[in-house]
């Protein structure tokens, strides 16, 4: 009777155990994609300032550059997409879009040297780069937090609490584009 009583108890201890390192776990994957759409946010934010502030860059070039339309034209179809974007990929993929475009704005201003004095663009210039620089660590903040969850939710034994209460992979990553990885040319 004590031997049985007692495997009962080794039992429900066993259990108890595995109940709490489960629950544990599903508390950690709740605090990391919660981690994951906080850090989304604040990405979120920084690139909607910066499509706020192009408006006023886009502005300060056409006085200059008005035969330059077709960059203005791609930066007012960037921004767009960004902000009609429905999900992290859609925002992530208009994101790159806007940054190349971006990138060509800013190379077509070494034409423009009156332009690169004027007070209103480099205002503008330095708050976008400031941006740009937010923008950057957010993203790799982002996915930071992205990778530290995929990894939970792959290794043993907390793949079995993601399977259990339903956490997948995020596959929103920021990756860098064949068109952001070209060096632009900047003709003096």
């Amino acid at each position: 009777m004590k031997g049985l009583l007692a495997v009962v108890a080794i039992v429900i201890l066993g259990v108890l155990i595995f109940g709490a390192q489960l629950m544990g776990a599903r508390n950690q994957f709740v605090t990391q994609k919660n981690e994951i759409d906080a850090r989304w946010a604040q990405v979120d934010n920084d690139m909607k300032r910066r499509a706020d502030l192009i408006p006023n860059l886009v502005e300060t070039v056409k006085g200059y550059a008005k035969q330059e339309q077709t960059v203005i034209g791609e930066i007012a179809n960037a921004r767009s997409a960004l902000l009609g974007a429905h999900s992290k990929q859609d925002e992530i993929n208009a994101n790159s879009q806007l940054s190349g475009a971006l990138g060509r704005l800013l190379v077509l201003t070494e034409n423009y040297p009156q332009l690169k004095s004027d007070e209103n663009f480099l205002r503008l210039q330095d708050e976008l780069a400031g941006t740009e620089n937010r923008i950057a660590v957010d993203r790799r903040d982002y996915n930071e937090a992205v990778k530290r969850y995929n990894t939970n939710v792959e290794l043993f034994p907390k793949n079995v609490a993601a399977s259990i209460f339903g956490f997948q992979r995020e596959d929103a990553y920021f990756k860098t584009t064949e068109e952001e990885k070209k060096v632009p040319q900047v003709k003096f």
